[in-house]
């Protein structure tokens, strides 16, 4: 079976200098054989908004999946949203996928509190706004869930494909496992060990069969930051510099929450592999890369020799 193979958009205003070029990026990564192109959503600083983004590409581009890696609803009056998810699911001809998260504790905080959104009950939350999308694509006139609650709702939107785009998870703590395999059709963690996801992957199918579900319920993927590079002895600098500028931390910290995989091509497509093996059959890459320009040389380096022995 073939591996999927996606890249994320640098959607932060510090990786361009003319947004119209994401637009350019995602055609070439079209071109360049890539299966899925994605983008990603926060706050906290400024950037190219995903859904936006996504709709621009629904028309530039013909056969790559358009994805949200991930987007946060609570940032977003859900009616609404449900409303431009649909909106973009028809304008692509139904190429879309929708991660959802709900944020990050110590960082996500100040996101909720400027959406007017209380940062307790957010998984909740974000449970009843998937399912009140879904009912409102379906046509339903009212919703009542734990944390979301409308007597009346509008006609809204359909989506493109009944039942709306695939709605998958970020995330792989023990409870967002459980909601992954019972609630959601996709699976999108970022683990630092290979191990991890075989482990987590496990949970989530034994969560779908407890909830009557089959395993192929659920896709499961892997969100990875990839640095091709010869350069041995200067590879963990180049990160360290990519994560701070990032997220504000050290490399050394990044790499013990999330998958980052940096070398030359065969180190690159064997620890990919590793990960292939323990379940994940679709590879959401972001590319340790400081600029545009330099993303794109990246890109196809990705294209030509690591896809190729991912296959």
């Amino acid at each position: 079976m073939n591996t999927g193979l996606g890249i994320l958009l640098p959607t932060g205003q510090d990786q361009w200098d003319d947004a119209r070029r994401l637009v350019d990026f995602g055609v070439q990564a079209e071109r360049f054989g890539f299966d899925s192109v994605w983008a990603n959503d926060t706050l906290l600083g400024p950037r190219i908004e995903p859904l936006a983004m996504l709709a621009a590409l629904s028309s530039a581009t013909e056969r790559v999946t358009l994805g949200t890696a991930a987007l946060l609803p609570a940032f977003r009056r859900p009616v609404m949203a449900a409303q431009e998810i649909a909106s973009i699911d028809h304008l692509s001809g139904g190429r879309l996928i929708v991660t959802v998260g709900a944020g990050f504790p110590g960082r996500s905080e100040i996101e909720y509190a400027v959406s007017e959104v209380p940062w307790e009950r957010r998984f909740g939350r974000l449970d009843d706004t998937v399912a009140l999308w879904r009912a409102l694509w379906s046509g339903e006139r009212a919703f009542h869930g734990k944390v979301l609650r409308f007597d009346d709702l509008p006609e809204s939107t359909p989506s493109y494909r009944p039942g709306g785009p695939p709605i998958w998870l970020g995330g792989a703590s023990p409870s967002a496992l459980d909601r992954t395999g019972r609630l959601y059709d996709g699976w999108l963690p970022y683990p630092p060990d290979p191990a991890d996801y075989r482990a987590g992957l496990a949970a989530v199918r034994r969560a779908a069969a407890s909830a009557g579900r089959p395993d192929d319920a659920i896709s499961p993927a892997l969100f990875v930051t990839v640095l091709i590079t010869e350069d041995v002895d200067g590879v963990e600098r180049r990160l360290d510099s990519y994560c701070r500028s990032t997220y504000g931390l050290p490399y050394e910290t990044v790499r013990t929450i999330q998958a980052v995989v940096a070398g030359p091509v065969e180190r690159v497509a064997a620890t990919l592999s590793r990960y292939t093996a323990a379940g994940a059959s679709q590879l959401v890459c972001r590319i340790a890369a400081p600029s545009l320009d330099s993303q794109l040389v990246q890109m196809e380096l990705l294209a030509k020799t690591v896809r190729p022995a991912l296959s």
